[in-house]
């Protein structure tokens, strides 16, 4: 299977079942036309994630995830996924859903932002929702 690799900077953070979910992820990307080369998460704090969108963006907000898309050759994924768990874990009590199922449906908006999905007009963050919707209906490994 390509090189999806997870890290954790700033923060005390182990994602469960890393093996179904880089198979899931990777489904994902296959599903869509695309081949996985390399992509790697980093799940890090909010303060973490606040500087990388300062110095990379010149956005001077928290946020739950920030894309780097390194592909250099159409179809093929390079990326590198910003996650905050701090984040992710505010939005799971906001929006009262499972800490687990806020973390998956963000690891799976990075991969579509790799895979072309934007998010910015009301119509892209429609079809952004549905896509996420409908591939986090396909794990087969929920906890």
């Amino acid at each position: 299977m390509p090189a999806i690799a997870f890290f954790e900077e700033d923060i005390i953070f182990k994602l469960k079942n890393k093996t179904p979910v880089r198979q899931w992820i990777n489904d994902t990307i296959q599903a869509e036309g695309f081949k996985l080369n390399e992509l790697t998460y980093i799940f890090c704090s909010d303060a973490y994630l606040l500087q990388i969108n300062q110095q990379y963006l010149n956005h001077d907000t928290y946020t739950d995830i920030v894309t780097f898309d390194n592909s250099e050759e159409k179809g093929i994924i390079v990326g590198d996924i910003f996650i905050s768990i701090d984040r992710i874990r505010e939005n799971a009590a906001e929006f009262n859903v499972t800490e687990t199922n806020e973390l998956h449906r963000v690891i799976i908006h990075g991969a579509l932002h790799l895979l072309g999905y934007k998010d910015k007009s009301a119509s892209d963050k429609q079809k952004m929702t549905e896509k996420e919707d409908f591939y986090l209906s396909k794990r087969s490994f929920i906890n």
